[in-house]
């Protein structure tokens, strides 16, 4: 028996605990949601070692690179096809 992709499986748990869903990619798995994750940890990282880095400074960047991932997320939402579901959880065709 071949083992199924790991994403596959978490997808379908993704969509079994909030429903159906025609999202391109489940957030926690692209790369997107990794980069900004470990950006932001950088830079309170930074800004707690750093005399030169300020606390205003990095939450400005902290948030720039917030609002920057959801807009990727928009843009990405913004080119999918919206087809429903059946109960099944499968695309209908049109």
């Amino acid at each position: 028996m071949m083992a199924r992709d790991p994403g596959i499986r978490v997808e379908e748990v993704g969509e079994r605990a909030t429903g159906a869903h025609d999202e391109t990619k489940w957030a926690p798995l692209t790369t997107e949601f990794w980069a900004m994750l470990v950006l932001i940890v950088v830079i309170l990282i930074a800004a707690a070692i750093s005399d030169t880095l300020n606390d205003r400074r990095a939450w400005l960047l902290v948030t720039i690179i917030g609002a920057a991932y959801i807009v990727s997320r928009g843009i990405a939402k913004a080119g999918t096809d919206h087809s429903t579901f059946t109960r099944a959880g499968r695309r209908r065709r049109p």
